[in-house]
C-alpha cells in the first residue's frame, strides 16, 4: 500500500498539470479576444492590435495546436520529429553509430559549430544578429521533439555570415535497446535541413526560419562532410520510408526519397577532454519558466503598488468608475493588506519555482486559475462584456503566468527531468 502512494500522487499531479495546461489554452483565447476588443478603438488602444498578434502567434495557437495534436498525432516513431507545439516537424533523415564524444569530434572536424541552447539571451542575440546581418555561428535553433524529448544538441554552418541562412542538423540519442523499423540498431537519429530565409509560419504566424524543400540535398551535404573524417563509414538503408512530399511544423514544403544514411563513427578517434568539476555545472532555466516567473514578479509588483496607492489615497482603485459610493477605511486597509500579502506570496512562490519546487509551480498555476476565473465567471453570469483598460492588465498577467508555468518544459524543470548542461 505504501508503494502505491507515490504512484497515486504522481497520477494526481499529472491530472492537475493536464487541467492547468488546457485551462491556460482556454484563458489565452479569452485574453486574445478581450485584447482585440480593446484594440478596435480610435487612438492609442489601436496598439493592442499588435499585442493581439503576439498573443495569437506565440501563445494561443501554439497552445491550441499542442492540445489538439496530443489527441490526433501518433506518439510513436514514424520518421518525423514534432515541434514544441506538437505539429509534425522535419523528417528524420540521418542515423549514426558511436558515442556522443565521437559525434562531437566528427561534426567539429567536418567544420560544424555547436548551436547554443535557447535562452532569453540567445533568442535576443539571434534576432539582433539577423536584423543587423551580423554573424552568429552558434545561433540557437528552435526545439524539435523525438522520443518524447527535445533534441540533445544541434550543429550548424552559417552561410555568408548571416544567421538567416544556415545548414543545421539536430541530434537525438536513441533509447537503450531501441531499434529502427526492420531491426537495425543505431545510437543516434538526426534531422538535417537548410534554413533559406526568415518568414512567417503558416500554422502559427510566428516569425521563423523557412527551410529548403529538398531535404535530401541537405542530408547528402551532411554525409559528404562527415564521411571525409578519418574512421568514418557510411551505409544507406534504401527506401527506409516511402518517398513523400509534405509540410513541416512551419508550413514549409518537404520532399524526400525516403533513403536513410547510417554514419558509423565507432572508429573515430576522440581527443581526451577535461570534464569541468561539478561546481561548474548548472541547470538551464527554460524560457517558459523564466517567462512565468517574470510575469509573477510583475504581478507581485502590481499588487504591492495598488496596495500602497489604495492605503495612501484611502479608496480602492476603480471604485469611482463602478459607482459603488464611498468605501470605508477599514475595507481599504483590509484590501490593501490582502494585496500586499498576495504580492509577497507571489515573490516567495516565484523563488521556490526557480529553485525547482514543483509544489510552488502548481500553487502559482492554481492561484492564476482562481484569479482569471474571478474575472471571467462573473462576466459570463451577468452577460457583461465590459473590461476596463486597467482591469485587463492584472488578469493578463495571471493568464501569462499560467501559460508559462503549465508548459511541458516548466513541468519537466520542476520535477527534475531536465538534463544537466555544462555552463
Amino acid at each position: 500500500m505504501q508503494a502505491l502512494e507515490p504512484r497515486r500522487r504522481s497520477r494526481w499531479v499529472a491530472t492537475l498539470d493536464t487541467a492547468f495546461f488546457v485551462l491556460a489554452g482556454v484563458a489565452s483565447v479569452w485574453l486574445a479576444y478581450q485584447t482585440l476588443r480593446e484594440g478596435i478603438q480610435p487612438g492609442w488602444p489601436m496598439l493592442l492590435v499588435f499585442v493581439f498578434w503576439v498573443l495569437v502567434a506565440y501563445l494561443v495557437l501554439p497552445r491550441l495546436h499542442r492540445i489538439l495534436s496530443t489527441i490526433y498525432v501518433p506518439d510513436y516513431f514514424i520518421g518525423r520529429t514534432r515541434t514544441a507545439d506538437g505539429l509534425l516537424g522535419d523528417p528524420v533523415n540521418l542515423a549514426l553509430r558511436g558515442t556522443a564524444d565521437q559525434v562531437h569530434e566528427a561534426m567539429t572536424a567536418a567544420g560544424w559549430a555547436k548551436a547554443d541552447p535557447v535562452t532569453l539571451y540567445t533568442s535576443w542575440r539571434i534576432v539582433a544578429s539577423t536584423l543587423a546581418r551580423r554573424s552568429y555561428p552558434n545561433a540557437p535553433v528552435s526545439p524539435l521533439v523525438l522520443f518524447g524529448r527535445r533534441h540533445d544538441f544541434c550543429y550548424q554552418q552559417e552561410v555568408a555570415g548571416s544567421p538567416s541562412k544556415r545548414h543545421h542538423v539536430r541530434f537525438w540519442r536513441c533509447p537503450p535497446g531501441w531499434l529502427l523499423p526492420g531491426g537495425f540498431a543505431v545510437d543516434w537519429l538526426a534531422a538535417g535541413t537548410f534554413d533559406r530565409s526568415v518568414g512567417l509560419s503558416l500554422f502559427t504566424f510566428q516569425i521563423t526560419h523557412k527551410i529548403e524543400d529538398d531535404v535530401d540535398e541537405e542530408r547528402d551535404y551532411v554525409v559528404g562532410g562527415v564521411s571525409a573524417v578519418p574512421g568514418t563509414a557510411v551505409t544507406v538503408l534504401r527506401d527506409f520510408s516511402t518517398g513523400y512530399h509534405s509540410r513541416n511544423g512551419g508550413g514549409d514544403r518537404i520532399v524526400t526519397d525516403g533513403d536513410l544514411p547510417v554514419i558509423d563513427l565507432t572508429a573515430v578517434s576522440v581527443a581526451p577532454v577535461d570534464e569541468p568539476p561539478p561546481s561548474l555545472r548548472r541547470r538551464l532555466v527554460p524560457v517558459s519558466v523564466a517567462f512565468g516567473v517574470a510575469m509573477t514578479a510583475l504581478r507581485a509588483v502590481g499588487s504591492l503598488l495598488v496596495a500602497g496607492l489604495a492605503i495612501a489615497a484611502g479608496t480602492l482603485p476603480g471604485a469611482a468608475e463602478l459607482e459603488q459610493g464611498p468605501v470605508s477605511h477599514d475595507l481599504v486597509v483590509f484590501v490593501g493588506v490582502a494585496l500586499m500579502v498576495s504580492g509577497l506570496v507571489d515573490v516567495l512562490l516565484a523563488g521556490a519555482t526557480l529553485a525547482r519546487r514543483n509544489w510552488a509551480r502548481l500553487l502559482l498555476c492554481a492561484d492564476s486559475v482562481i484569479s482569471v476565473a474571478g474575472v471571467i465567471l462573473p462576466r459570463l453570469a451577468t452577460g457583461s462584456s465590459v473590461m476596463l483598460h486597467a482591469g485587463l492588465l492584472p488578469v493578463a498577467a495571471s493568464v501569462l503566468v499560467l501559460l508559462g508555468l503549465s508548459s511541458d518544459s516548466a513541468r519537466e524543470y520542476t520535477i527534475g527531468k531536465r538534463g544537466t548542461v555544462v555552463g
